[in-house]
């Protein structure tokens, strides 16, 4: 459930802490005070697109923070544990936001940073807000098949799972099958190309590094000349008189003397002798080396000849020979897909034959389950709508197979196969007696489609886990006794999860656990919107102006006191 939640420096609220409990919570207050403002911070909380518009004229930023207390098998804690964010079960989760005047945004999860995206997947499993515009989703008859699966998710999402898989690959292989067909006369006159390409590439020969090691080759042959004149000029003067000679004739001096001084003398003999002996032998690399060096014009011509052929390919092929043999195998496999086009599409077929096999017993098993939980849905909903006074309702979800003639044959009707199935959905109603069962947009009235959301959200509430359900004036376009008993449904659903409803109705407001005045005043020459908690004596107040406006006299009082004592009455049965 929601503990806490905490607002800052958002629209006209400059600083608001309130605490919740369990049970059914109403907010109420004049219109305009700023109720909604109440409904958008928890909006942002679970992943609401926000704005600069958002914070408070004059400030830098607005500042929400939830605290939630969760079940240790709550199915957020998984989610989180999948986006690698660290929880402990045994605390609160706290989410926090913030606008900037800038209109950027940041979410954090317990401390942790996280996207927009990551805060709604979150959000989704903690609070369902619920508006009078969420009666137009009944209205939209698309929305309807996603409603009966949600409803019955514990039977039909394993089936559902098994159906989108082979939807997938039968898609997948249709595709290949269309893409075939159509590239027919563009994969012939490609044909001819690939095979030109084939023996053009493959008479090369390549190997993986050559044009490296032909590079370094013609590097050396290229510089011939120059590194035998060099080499041997270097050799000259090693082992020549320049060399050799004059470090001979240094020991040979330093030898006649050593004798006076030995201690300095002998190791400064060892070096020159050393270095004799070094000079010696890199004299003699010289002279090997300088024998090895080729002069061959007829080996450079040929080498050039090949990498002129191989900066060739790269134009064309690839951007050197490990590349332009990965194309040779490419396109050695198109062009047998091409010279096998028949024979590969004949299997295609029958893969795509199976798979379609596969994909109707599927969707006609899926299509039962739908039926039955049809059937027990349209129960449900009929049983939670006698409780809303419309015990006289009927209900029926009409499930058919939506024909296409561009579809697939199913039984000798073309059908269209979605990756939902081949179902559609919609909910049928008759709210009289003697009336035929029709669509919901055509005659349903704001107040029974009202009636109709809760029993849904009664329904589902059981089905979804979310703890936290918020209900935005859905009472709006009732009164009397569907008025009470929205507001008894609403006080048997928050039994199952924690409720808050913005009101306007007196009936809905006695019925709650816990009641939140929201109140806008002027404080020097800036507005605020404040949250107060009602005492006893609070709420007898607040529901007499509910009750009688402006005027608030000794019999609104009453009238008020023994609505809440009727209330008390109603929830202890």
């Amino acid at each position: 459930m929601l503990v806490a939640l905490s607002i800052r420096n958002l629209a006209v609220i400059e600083s608001v802490s309130v605490d919740f409990h369990k049970g059914f919570h109403v907010l109420t207050g004049e219109t305009g005070a700023g109720k909604s403002i109440i409904i958008d911070a928890l909006s942002l909380v679970i992943g609401a697109r926000g704005s600069a518009e958002f914070v408070r004229y004059g400030c830098d930023k607005a500042e929400i923070e939830a605290m939630f207390d969760l079940q240790a098998d709550h199915p957020v804690w998984d989610v989180l544990k999948e986006m690698g964010i660290h929880t402990a079960e045994d605390e609160h989760l706290v989410v926090r936001r913030e606008l900037t005047a800038q209109g950027k945004s940041v979410s954090r999860i317990n401390g942790q940073m996280v996207n927009l995206t990551m805060l709604r997947q979150v959000g989704e499993h903690l609070v369902n807000i619920h508006g009078q515009h969420e009666h137009q989703s009944l209205l939209q008859v698309d929305k309807h098949l996603h409603l009966l699966d949600t409803y019955g998710e514990t039977i039909i999402a394993p089936v559902k799972a098994e159906y989108q898989e082979v939807y997938k690959q039968f898609v997948a292989v249709r595709k290949q099958l269309e893409e075939l067909e159509e590239s027919s006369q563009k994969s012939l006159q490609m044909l001819d190309l690939y095979r030109f390409q084939i023996e053009e590439i493959s008479s090369a020969g390549l190997k993986i590094g050559e044009d490296e090691s032909l590079a370094e080759e013609k590097r050396k042959l290229a510089n011939s000349e120059k590194m035998m004149d060099t080499v041997s000029e270097a050799y000259e003067t090693i082992y020549g008189s320049k060399g050799l000679d004059s470090v001979g004739k240094a020991v040979s001096k330093l030898n006649d003397i050593v004798s006076f001084d030995a201690p300095a003398l002998q190791p400064i003999i060892e070096q020159l002798q050393s270095a004799y002996y070094q000079m010696e032998d890199a004299a003699f690399a010289l002279r090997d080396y300088r024998e090895r060096i080729e002069f061959n014009p007829a080996r450079l011509e040929q080498i050039e000849e090949r990498l002129d052929l191989l900066v060739s390919f790269r134009r064309k092929y690839g951007d050197n020979v490990a590349e332009i043999l990965a194309y040779l195998d490419r396109i050695r496999k198109e062009t047998e897909t091409i010279e096998n086009k028949d024979e590969v599409m004949r299997k295609l077929q029958q893969e795509a034959d199976g798979l379609f096999a596969k994909l109707v017993v599927l969707a006609k098993r899926l299509s039962g389950l739908r039926k039955q939980c049809a059937e027990r849905l349209t129960k449900q909903m009929e049983s939670e709508l006698t409780d809303l006074q419309m015990e006289r309702t009927r209900l029926a979800v009409k499930l058919e197979r939506t024909e296409d003639p561009s579809g697939l044959d199913v039984d000798g009707v073309r059908i269209r196969f979605t990756k939902h199935g081949f179902d559609s959905a919609e909910f049928l109603i008759s709210p009289n007696p003697g009336e035929p069962l029709r669509p919901l947009h055509k005659i349903a009235s704001g107040g029974e489609l009202s009636r109709l959301m809760l029993a849904l959200k009664s329904i589902f509430a059981a089905v979804d886990r979310v703890p936290v359900l918020v209900f935005d004036e859905v009472d709006t376009g009732v009164s009397g006794r569907a008025a009470q008993s929205i507001a008894e449904k609403m006080s048997k659903l928050a039994e199952m999860c924690q409720v808050f409803s913005i009101t306007h109705l007196p009936q809905v407001a006695c019925m709650a656990d816990r009641h939140y005045l929201i109140q806008k005043q002027v404080v020097g020459e800036r507005t605020m919107t404040n949250v107060e908690a009602l005492s006893s004596e609070g709420r007898v107040a607040e529901l007499a102006r509910m009750l009688g406006g402006v005027e608030i006299t000794e019999k609104t009082l009453h009238h008020a006191q023994e609505m809440l004592t009727l209330a008390d009455a109603k929830k202890a049965m």
